[in-house]
């Protein structure tokens, strides 16, 4: 479990189909601090870590099956891509996100980006089959950032991005086009299973 709050924007450094794909992402976490097997989210994605090392930087290796890559915006990782990274959530851990998988539900795409002072308002369009889980004042994971929803008009919402989100994540790089991973807000999938059964 994750919280949406980005600790580190790691680098793809390379990527090699072996099967599966197989990713090095540069960190400035302490890899002597990060066992084999530990899940870090990678733009949101929740990966297995399956090497360390630390030279000639930190890096880590993750190893992403064919079902996650047609699932999410893995398959445009080259290198020196900037992902956001985020460690797995440990008992005790401050909650300043929201509740977070790591499990992609699908790619929203951005339709509009307008600055308003130093913030930026950016609107995505969500495949139709998740618009229903996306509520005004609801929370939604976007490349792993836990963000708040500001409005929707149909499979259209939008979040405003603060200068700091900016600056401490990959979201200063944002442009129309651009395919995003989307991960819903569990709670709202709850309610709205529990409301097919009324």
């Amino acid at each position: 479990m994750f919280t949406g709050i980005v600790t580190d924007v790691g680098r793809i450094v390379d990527t090699k189909v072996t099967g599966d794909l197989r990713a090095r992402i540069a960190t400035r976490y302490d890899v002597g601090g990060i066992d084999i097997g530990a899940s870090i989210a990678c733009d949101g994605v929740c990966l297995t870590v399956v090497a360390l090392g630390s030279d000639p930087q930190n890096w880590f290796d993750v190893e992403i099956s064919a079902e996650t890559v047609s699932k999410t915006n893995v398959g445009g990782w080259n290198p020196g891509k900037r992902v956001n990274l985020e460690r797995a959530l440990k008992v005790g851990d401050e909650l300043g996100g929201h509740i977070v998988s790591g499990h992609v539900d699908g790619l929203a795409e951005v339709v509009g980006v307008r600055h308003e002072g130093g913030s930026v308002r950016v609107t995505f369009r969500a495949p139709e089959a998740l618009a229903r889980f996306i509520a005004p004042k609801g929370s939604v994971a976007l490349n792993g950032t836990s963000l708040t929803v500001n409005e929707v008009a149909g499979a259209e919402f939008g979040v405003n991005l603060i200068p700091h989100t900016q600056e401490v994540t990959t979201w200063g790089e944002v442009a129309v086009g651009d395919r995003v991973n989307l991960e819903v807000d569990t709670m709202a999938r709850y309610v709205a299973r529990l409301r097919e059964y009324d």
